[in-house]
């Protein structure tokens, strides 16, 4: 039981994250929507002209991108949170059981993953050049959020040999 309770803590953990991320992004957007205006504009980076194509300088398209980081973080904490609920119900169950329990939670993380690793490491720093940008280089952040998330990950999909 111990090791089923750890789990389900650390997924706890990694959702109160994730859904205070979402909700600083919902409440205050002010704080990062510069952050996706400036990466996606490219307004920051060397200028090369071989990648500076690649900019996107319409206000629309970059409120599009930020709503989608949003919806992303928001749905990632939903589906963990609502994963959580699964692990606590199945805490007493078999070791198949409770392994069942762990998919919503399973893929809530990977969702986050898929932001950090995709959205923010190669869209935003490598396609749009982010590591470029001593003022609007969120990599080493995304590499935090990328850890949590991974060790989380790896740490909830091993397998349970206790009931």
């Amino acid at each position: 039981m111990t090791v089923r309770l750890a789990k389900i803590v650390l997924v706890a953990a990694y959702g109160l994250l994730m859904a205070l991320i979402a909700f600083g992004n919902i409440t205050d957007p002010g704080s990062n929507r510069p952050f996706v205006q400036h990466v996606l504009a490219m307004d920051t980076t060397f200028g090369s002209p071989g990648v500076m194509w690649r900019a996107v300088e319409s206000p629309t398209l970059q409120a599009i991108a930020y709503g989608a980081i949003i919806a992303t973080e928001t749905l990632a904490a939903i589906l963990i949170w609502w994963g959580i609920l699964r692990l606590v119900r199945a805490r007493r169950a078999t070791p198949a059981g409770f392994q069942a329990a762990k998919s919503v939670a399973v893929a809530g993380v990977v969702l986050s993953l898929v932001l950090w690793l995709g959205g923010f490491l190669a869209i935003g720093g490598e396609w749009f050049a982010m590591w470029q940008s001593l003022t609007w280089n969120g990599a080493e952040s995304a590499g935090r959020f990328l850890l949590a998330s991974g060790l989380t990950l790896l740490f909830l999909v091993q397998p349970d040999s206790e009931a």
